[in-house]
């Protein structure tokens, strides 16, 4: 039994250093003094200093931000609701709507890039930053429906009975005893569609028009050109990001 578990954490650890450790190598080298990615010379902030520095950058992230935010605060409206709603269809009718609300998770990114694409093509809407919001909330929804639904399971339903025993309508019960139950959940959810949507590389390719490069598109066209520290900080910056904003919602999840 011994020998398994150290087996167990052997592989354990082994994992771990196959996951991270390039993250570890992108942030060391990103304190590079050199100009060279790949060669060490010493320790140095230049990098992140020529980030502020980069009004492409900025612009950039301006725009990520911008396309982050909205695209969570559709998919908060429309994901809460169906969260809510679904609760009062039947068993069946339930499992069916939720596995169709459920495909853009399932589908290849870049399927849904090029169904986007087509669909924006044929309403004749030109490619911009309110396209790749339409495109984020898509893939979001059920992100945030699924988080909101593992916790609305978990509510007790005689508080809604008591509530309406008390003369309270539905609504009054949804927004006085459900919605602030649901909180934790809704503001986690959040966190992890922003997240996501901060991140998203693909369907922003697809559904992106001129003027509105995100920081995923921008780091993409300055790789291409070759790496440098510059992207070593961005992409470090990006991750620590990433994984805090990760680990926030984990944790408001829990409560």
């Amino acid at each position: 039994m011994k020998q398994a578990g150290g087996w167990l954490w052997r592989l354990s650890l082994a994992n771990m250093l196959f996951l991270y450790g390039p993250i570890a190598v992108l942030i060391l080298f990103s304190f590079n003094a050199s100009r060279l990615s790949a060669t060490w010379q010493g320790w140095s902030l230049h990098w992140y200093r020529a980030l502020w520095a980069n009004q492409a950058l900025l612009y950039a992230a301006a725009n990520s931000l911008w396309v982050a935010t909205v695209s969570t605060l559709l998919a908060l409206l429309l994901g809460v609701g169906l969260a809510v709603g679904l609760e009062g269809l039947p068993g069946r009718r339930q499992r069916q709507i939720e596995q169709a609300l459920l495909l853009p998770l399932v589908i290849p990114e870049v399927m849904m890039g090029v169904s986007l694409l087509l669909f924006f093509v044929l309403v004749q809407m030109p490619l911009s930053l309110t396209t790749v919001i339409f495109g984020h909330s898509l893939f979001n929804v059920p992100v945030v429906m699924i988080i909101v639904r593992a916790r609305l399971r978990k509510l007790d339903p005689r508080l809604l009975e008591v509530a309406a025993d008390l003369g309270a309508s539905y609504w009054d019960a949804l927004w006085h005893v459900t919605i602030p139950l649901l909180k934790p959940a809704i503001l986690g959810a959040a966190l992890m569609a922003f997240t996501i949507s901060l991140d998203d590389f693909i369907v922003t390719y697809f559904t992106a028009g001129p003027g509105a490069t995100t920081l995923p598109l921008k780091v993409y066209s300055m790789i291409k050109s070759g790496m440098s520290p510059e992207i070593n900080a961005l992409s470090a910056l990006f991750v620590i990001v990433s994984m805090g904003l990760i680990g926030l919602s984990l944790l408001l999840q829990r409560r």
